[in-house]
């Protein structure tokens, strides 16, 4: 978790200085960066890495620790293929082994990762399912159908509350959270819808056999596109693709803030910066003080979209996807003095 979060009150100051200095020219790689940060691609769509070829259509992703080294684990939004795959690194940055972790799934879009460890894949098709996989790829990856059946964007894990966000992404999606019966098992519980009123409803029937889950509450409050998803430090930030509008839903005080627009995907570092994925293929950091300002920029890659954003557990590596369609996708790692 953050050590620091976004301040609860103000706009967002666009402009402000950087913490990390202005960007310098692209490398071999499209990479425009700050002094003292470094970028590689680990892996691309159609090439071996570590034996693997790696997977098309690479979008949500997130790391997780392995002993001195990490895991980052990356979905594929690809029909009926889809599914997921790992990457393990070695304490030296080196990739050590990859490996898939989800197999025979649909347009498995973005996710989120679990305190205990595990990913969920989250299904974007018509009655999509939330798969919960093993990173480590000891155990078979299971569906949680509990955790509802619908356009299923990407989740994000609530350890104060013990529930689990999940943004939908259909013109009038929903906001929803899932309250697992038992912290840490997400086989049964509760799915529950944001309404107008601020409260959370519960949806009636999560498998949505007959009516969508969206439909099923009356009071429902709809959004354009749930898109990217992230918890930290009491507060779950969202995005809607449709308008491309960044969201800052206070779990503590049960307000929901918009906070601006032009931003696809977010994540945050150790540091309690968050880092936004923005429309073109630039990723911007928002500093707990507001301050917005330019982190990179990525040439060569015209009309790709930026996804997977998702530190190593430390915070000292950044890890995106820049994926065009469905077929060329190119997934890099950038290293430097991040703040702590």
């Amino acid at each position: 978790m953050s050590h620091k979060t976004l301040l609860r009150t103000g706009p967002l100051v666009p402009g402000g200085i950087s913490p990390y200095g202005p960007l310098g020219l692209p490398g071999a790689d499209g990479l425009a960066l700050p002094s003292g940060f470094t970028g590689r691609v680990v892996a691309r769509s159609g090439h071996k890495v570590a034996g693997l070829t790696w997977h098309a259509a690479p979008d949500g992703g997130a790391c997780f620790p392995d002993g001195a080294g990490w895991i980052y684990v990356s979905n594929s939004e690809l029909p009926l293929l889809g599914g997921a795959s790992a990457l393990r690194f070695r304490a030296d940055g080196s990739v050590g082994d990859a490996y898939r972790i989800l197999s025979g799934t649909d347009l498995n879009c973005a996710g989120g990762a679990t305190p205990w460890h595990t990913w969920l894949s989250c299904e974007l098709g018509h009655r999509g399912r939330v798969f919960e996989c093993d990173p480590y790829g000891a155990r078979a990856a299971r569906p949680r159908l509990a955790m509802g059946r619908f356009k299923h964007e990407a989740a994000a894990c609530d350890p104060e509350r013990r529930v689990v966000y999940m943004t939908e992404d259909e013109p009038d999606g929903c906001f929803y959270r899932f309250r697992p019966s038992d912290w840490g098992d997400l086989t049964e519980g509760t799915l529950e819808v944001l309404c107008s009123s601020g409260h959370w409803r519960a949806v009636p029937s999560p498998a949505a056999l007959l009516t969508e889950a969206r439909h099923q509450v009356e009071d429902a409050r709809h959004f354009d596109g749930g898109d990217g998803c992230h918890y930290a430090g009491g507060v779950c930030y969202f995005t809607t693709k449709g308008d491309t509008a960044l969201w800052a839903y206070d779990a503590q005080t049960s307000t929901l803030d918009r906070l601006c627009a032009g931003v696809r995907a977010i994540t945050a570092a150790p540091s309690g910066d968050l880092y936004v994925a923005r429309e073109t293929t630039e990723i911007d950091v928002i500093t707990p003080d507001r301050a917005v300002t330019p982190f990179l920029r990525l040439e060569g890659h015209g009309g790709a979209e930026l996804t997977g954003l998702a530190f190593s557990p430390v915070g000292e590596r950044l890890y995106f996807s820049a994926r065009r369609g469905r077929t060329e996708g190119h997934t890099f790692e950038v290293a430097g003095p991040f703040r702590s």
